[in-house]
């Protein structure tokens, strides 16, 4: 193999990563595998911080060795406020940042003329760093509270990932105006809208829901169809664009769902009032209405087709607040308010989830962790939330509803029929969301493990289909290593994310893909809402809209990433403080994940996820082997393998650095 020498003079820039040791990873490209990535050794990146847009020097490449380069200029900053612990030494204050990919400590040089600041949590912005070889300067905005105390926490990690907590009072303010208005404006709009308002209707949702973006209701026609609406709240209806309440939402894209609290995208007078679609109340709704053949939902061989599909703006009212617990009831039990019409809903969402799966819809199951906190907001029970009939319900009506909006915006367009989009900058007429197929370095090193085990994942061209990925999941199912195997399938999956460039939705196997039934939530589904509207009112959707749209789209979804990155970490933090009082404590666990360092462990129950250091493991030398996620034993050949059940000990909890240290319990 030949490979090509790089000048020592050669220049490029991208995206670092940067760890606790001092040294970093370019990325020079979205699309490059991470093998690609230039390496930065410690001493040479030049005040780079974790995000940040580096120019690289690059070093001279010889062979198959890794490229290497020096960060030679820093040109855009990620960000520029942190989040940490306050130490004082003598004669100087410092930040220990709560990011542990920062690898150096802020100097405060004026810090606040308060009491007792040692170990309490604080918000700073960096100052000044331009000299590698001395720490930054930062100045503190706000002193968060004592580390440990669940609010100074959950703070601190809002704010770390450049997130805002509070709404600015201007815009409760123009939300209340809006209230004041609304009785008015809803009879106004009640004349213009298709009325369901006496078609049975319901919501469905988690017990401590308090935002309903989606209702559906049932009827059976005169000619026997079975009708089925979608109905999502009608935000965009309320909120104009560019107002100042659609300005904040823009920036903040979406809700973030922690443990103890909503940080909602809009105001609660909108969010929990107003647009949520709650019992007995007039709502006004963007309606994705679908009929059904009456043998949908009887005969099994009968495939959900609908034969006519509504799209348009409509009213309801709500008669029932159902929670998924109280709907899987009367479900179980074959009797209770509006059984009929879940029976019918459930049985069609069935044939959808068979539907689906067949044409390649690839089925990760998936569990969720839930907290039971007392009144201090300490968690006091774990535990996983089971996945009823009734969440795969609405799901899959929701799917439905995105997928078919996705299909007639884009059916407009001519997408269907391969003609060109009506407008002088193709594939910008529209907000999708799009999964890319897996990357072909990734695919090849998973087929190489699980060739390994046994198993032939069918790749071509770097390529694997999804059904073939699903017939894989089928062929693992109850096998010991499942666990294991869907975990390394997963790794392998790039993430879905909003684009007005369609390119399809690899794990769904749609085409043709939106999100239209979340607004209170999420802001690229009130844009869709927005585009929509146009499309069914024939008007011209202009450049200048357009272009805004593919600005938020890429702009949603980065902040997707860091709300999800958020909720992850408080609920790490629950998880951590969970196991702080049961050090000693013996569980039984499951290998998550399998480093140089040594194995980390997911305890079955709670999913609490710790590390067992090397140390740990026993007497003996261990090699990591990373191409079959395992770690083995040089002298007793001892092996420890991603999914494999283990007896655990919880032997110290470090609330501080939200971690976990497991020990093998012999």
């Amino acid at each position: 193999m030949t490979t090509k020498k790089t000048s020592a003079s050669s220049f490029t820039e991208g995206i670092i990563t940067t760890t606790a040791k001092g040294f970093g990873f370019v990325s020079v490209g979205e699309d490059s595998p991470r093998e690609n990535d230039i390496k930065i050794e410690a001493g040479f990146l030049n005040t780079a911080l974790p995000r940040d847009r580096v120019k690289v020097r690059l070093n001279a490449k010889i062979g198959d060795m890794q490229q290497t380069g020096e960060v030679v200029e820093v040109l855009a900053r990620a960000k520029i406020t942190f989040v940490g612990t306050i130490e004082q030494a003598d004669t100087a204050t410092y930040l220990i940042p709560q990011d542990t990919r920062i690898y150096v400590d802020f100097l405060i040089p004026n810090p606040p003329h308060e009491e007792k600041l040692n170990g309490k949590k604080a918000l700073v912005r960096l100052l000044d760093w331009t000299d590698p070889k001395k720490n930054p300067t930062a100045e503190v905005i706000e002193v968060l509270g004592q580390a440990g105390d669940n609010e100074t926490e959950i703070r601190a990690i809002v704010l770390d990932k450049g997130l805002q907590m509070e709404l600015p009072d201007e815009i409760h303010r123009e939300a209340d105006a809006l209230k004041s208005k609304a009785p008015a404006f809803i009879a106004e709009e009640a004349r213009k809208r298709r009325d369901f308002r006496k078609v049975t209707t319901f919501t469905i949702d988690p017990v401590d829901a308090k935002d309903f973006d989606d209702a559906i209701s049932i009827q059976t026609l005169t000619n026997g169809d079975i009708e089925i609406g979608v109905h999502i709240a009608d935000v965009s209806a309320y909120v104009k664009p560019h107002a100042e309440i659609d300005e904040e939402a823009r920036r903040r894209a979406t809700s973030i769902y922690l443990v103890d609290r909503v940080i909602p995208m809009f105001p609660e007078v909108l969010s929990n009032d107003l647009c949520s679609l709650n019992e007995k109340e007039d709502k006004l709704v963007f309606s994705a209405v679908f009929t059904f053949a009456p043998d949908t939902a009887s005969d099994t061989k009968t495939k959900v087709v609908a034969k006519d599909a509504w799209f348009g703006r409509a009213i309801i009212n709500s008669a029932k607040r159902f929670t998924y617990e109280n709907a899987q009831e009367i479900l179980d039990n074959g009797a209770g308010l509006f059984y009929d019409e879940l029976n019918i809903l459930n049985l069609i969402a069935k044939k959808l989830v068979i539907q689906d799966r067949e044409e390649g819809a690839i089925s990760f199951e998936h569990e969720e962790v839930r907290f039971e906190l007392d009144e201090n907001k300490k968690p006091i029970r774990v535990y996983t939330k089971k996945f009823q009939d009734t969440n795969k319900l609405v799901e899959m009506f929701m799917l439905l509803a995105n997928k078919k909006v996705a299909e007639f915006v884009s059916s407009k367009l001519g997408d269907m029929q391969g003609k060109k989009a009506h407008s002088d900058h193709e594939g910008d007429l529209f907000v999708y969301r799009v999964h890319d197929e897996p990357k072909a370095e990734r695919l090849m090193e998973l087929a190489k493990f699980v060739t390994g085990l046994g198993y032939k994942l069918p790749i071509k061209e770097g390529r694997v289909s999804s059904t073939d990925i699903n017939k894989f999941l089928e062929q693992i199912k109850g096998k010991p290593e499942e666990n294991m195997l869907n975990t390394a399938t997963i790794r392998t999956m790039a993430k879905a994310i909003y684009s007005t460039h369609n390119i399809g939705h690899y794990g769904l196997a749609y085409e043709h893909y939106t999100h239209f039934t979340s607004p209170i939530r999420r802001y690229p589904d009130v844009m869709v809402h927005r585009i929509l509207a146009h499309f069914l009112a024939d008007e011209k959707v202009t450049k200048e809209e357009m272009e805004e749209y593919r600005k938020l789209a890429v702009h949603s979804s980065e902040m997707e990433k860091l709300a999800a990155d958020a909720e992850r970490a408080s609920i790490k933090f629950k998880q951590v403080e969970y196991m702080s009082e049961r050090v000693g404590k013996e569980f039984n666990g499951t290998i998550s994940g399998v480093a140089e360092w040594g194995v980390f462990v997911e305890e079955d129950e709670t999913k609490c996820e710790g590390l067992i250091r090397i140390s740990d493991l026993g007497n003996d030398y261990y090699i990591f082997e990373k191409e079959k996620y395992r770690i083995v034993g040089k002298q007793t050949h001892t092996r420890f393998t991603l999914g494999d059940k283990l007896k655990i000990r919880v032997k110290a909890v470090d609330l501080e650095k939200k971690s976990i240290d497991y020990e093998l319990v012999k």
